[in-house]
């Protein structure tokens, strides 16, 4: 009788290789593993035979660089989603995606369990474990780091025991994720908040202060809220985030150094690199305020943190969600433009936008004889914006002495005595 199956979120490192004969001894299930490249530059064959050698009975690997972009990141970066005002979610916005394929693979395989390698007093463990829930509730969860007492040393052990090849060793202090919208690096000397990070914890960045001194230009273009061009050359959002994430690395650009509240309850410091990431959230923003409306502009910085909080906490498969991207979906008919910018020295500098569907004109903004703004129009609509103020003034605000609750809103009086 053949052993039911599992299906083990596999990256090839040293807690993963580990866990395919570990699931084996602990629960006699027979492992297929699963590898999705996001565009963290993996070997995908390399991954996949390493899992059969490691004991695996499949190996399921994918490429899922465009559906990651399309499906996940392009949505978020609609919604200019900054987790905390600074992280781009990278590794947040992966997780659902791997997850709902892991789901489908173990409907092709049979399989009656699902496992990943997080730890129990991480984000990730929550986004894997509520999708799993959410789109195959009859699917058994295993998560050996949760399970398993093993110091890093003795999972070196493990593995030596069972012929595994690791690279890892006891001396590498960093745990690291990345994927095409961002790398992030935690541990180590990173769990000093104080503690300067050190310089082997960046790869996709250049110290600012060695980047090039003559910068570089970019010009990257949108329709409804989608990057489509860069520097006038249209291409697929994959090789524009690519080109970013280099062109910005070489200048400095994106290095993200964070203390965050995660959904556990504790802060953690976090060290990330997202280049491309920040490049375009910030020349999104820029289109969007040039062609939204001011209600439409202040509304949407509202859903953006819901959104990204949203996404963080792992909701990602929720009603809430498909509400929020209904509205954000609707708010990019008119994010059309391109945008230039200047990549300085870890500065992103503004020089320019455009969009067919502007709402700034010139007639109205300038000073110059060609001002079409009615100035007249202007004293009657002081009088009327200020008319509930100096009503409440006269009738309740300044009543008394000074009439206000502390703190005062007015200086001291020097005739108060």
């Amino acid at each position: 009788m053949a052993n039911e199956k599992c299906i083990l979120a596999y990256s090839g490192g040293l807690d993963t290789s580990i866990m395919v004969p570990w699931i084996k001894e602990k629960y006699g299930f027979d492992v297929v593993t699963f590898t999705a490249d996001l565009g963290q530059g993996v070997d995908l064959e390399s991954v996949r035979q390493k899992a059969l050698k490691t004991g695996a009975i499949d190996a399921e690997v994918t490429d899922a660089r465009a559906m990651f972009m399309d499906y996940f990141v392009v949505p978020a970066l609609m919604a200019n989603t900054l987790y905390e005002g600074k992280y781009p979610l990278a590794t947040a916005l992966g997780r659902p995606l791997i997850a709902w394929m892991m789901v489908e693979i173990a409907k092709k395989h049979g399989a009656v369990a699902v496992a990943h390698g997080c730890t129990g007093k991480g984000n990730d463990q929550v986004r894997f474990d509520v999708t799993f829930r959410t789109l195959a509730p009859e699917l058994r969860i295993v998560a050996p780091v949760r399970e398993w007492k093993m110091s890093r040393p003795e999972a070196l052990e493990y593995a030596a025991k069972h012929k595994i090849e690791v690279k890892a060793t006891s001396e590498n202090p960093y745990s690291i994720d990345e994927n095409i919208w961002g790398r992030s690096v935690e541990c180590g000397e990173l769990e000093d908040p104080w503690a300067e990070p050190p310089v082997d914890a960046y790869e996709w960045t250049t110290d600012p202060g060695a980047a090039p001194d003559e910068g570089a230009e970019v010009t990257i273009g949108f329709a409804q809220g989608r990057p489509v061009s860069l520097d006038g050359k249209e291409t697929d959002v994959v090789e524009i985030v690519e080109k970013l994430n280099e062109i910005g690395g070489k200048n400095g650009i994106g290095r993200i150094d964070l203390v965050e509240n995660r959904l556990v309850g504790i802060k953690s410091r976090e060290l990330y690199e997202a280049p491309g990431a920040i490049i375009l959230t910030e020349a999104h923003q820029e289109i969007e305020r040039l062609v939204l409306s001011r209600e439409s502009h202040r509304f949407k910085t509202l859903v953006s943190q819901e959104y990204a909080d949203l996404i963080y906490n792992g909701l990602w498969f929720s009603a809430l969600h498909q509400d929020l991207m209904a509205y954000v979906a609707s708010s990019q008919r008119y994010v059309t433009g391109e945008v230039r910018l200047k990549l300085f020295k870890g500065s992103i500098i503004l020089l320019g936008r455009r969009s067919e569907h502007s709402l700034y004109r010139k007639e109205l903004a300038t000073y110059d004889k060609e001002d079409d703004f009615d100035h007249e129009a202007a004293q009657g609509f002081i009088r009327l914006w200020g008319l509930s103020q100096q009503t409440q003034a006269k009738t309740q605000l300044l009543t008394g002495k000074r009439g206000f609750a502390v703190p005062d809103v007015l200086p001291p009086s020097t005739s108060d005595s």
